[in-house]
């Protein structure tokens, strides 16, 4: 075996647990002046999140996506009806430079994952949709991620998955309104 795959899986066996590193965080935000119950809360978001990130950007390559890619394939899949998706909007969507977005969109349109048209409405406007294609990746994608989001929640009955659900809703509009009000 080659010294770096002895290097690289030493390295990954040597780091702390998710849990370890979500008790230290929390520890020290809790010693900087932060509420407990708070930092418990959000840290364990965080963490979670990190980690379902580290997962997801690996089964999006096994799939040949990007990150950049996925968001703008989720977001066109996921967008409420009447959603104007341009390729501005997905750019402020994404937070990259609009001539960034149009050079993803051009590799995604080669591959046939997207489809750009004149707005019949405003012909000056381009409307970015997903093709079948697309959708199917889409689908793909999310299949494979439900099987381990899945085995993360199995340690919550169904009754603790959807007080879990409710929950974390609340906190989203508790953020939206604090971000409004900012």
């Amino acid at each position: 075996m080659a010294d770096w795959a002895i290097m690289s899986r030493s390295t990954l066996s040597d780091r702390p647990s998710e849990r370890a590193r979500y008790e230290a965080e929390v520890a020290a935000y809790v010693a900087a002046g932060g509420n407990e119950q708070v930092q418990r809360v959000i840290t364990a978001v965080h963490g979670m999140s990190r980690r379902l990130a580290q997962w997801y950007t690996r089964q999006l390559t096994d799939a040949g996506l990007s990150s950049g890619e996925w968001a703008v394939i989720s977001i066109l899949a996921t967008a409420p009806e009447g959603t104007v998706n341009t390729p501005t909007y997905l750019a402020n969507t994404t937070a990259i430079a609009p001539s960034s977005m149009t050079h993803r969109l051009d590799r995604m349109s080669e591959r046939g994952l997207i489809e750009r048209t004149t707005d019949t409405q405003n012909r000056t406007r381009i409307l970015v949709t997903l093709t079948a294609p697309g959708w199917e990746l889409f689908q793909q994608v999310i299949r494979h991620s439900d099987v381990m989001e899945s085995d993360v929640l199995d340690r919550l009955d169904g009754d603790e998955r959807e007080q879990l659900s409710k929950l974390l809703e609340q906190a989203i509009t508790g953020l939206d309104d604090a971000l409004d009000q900012s």
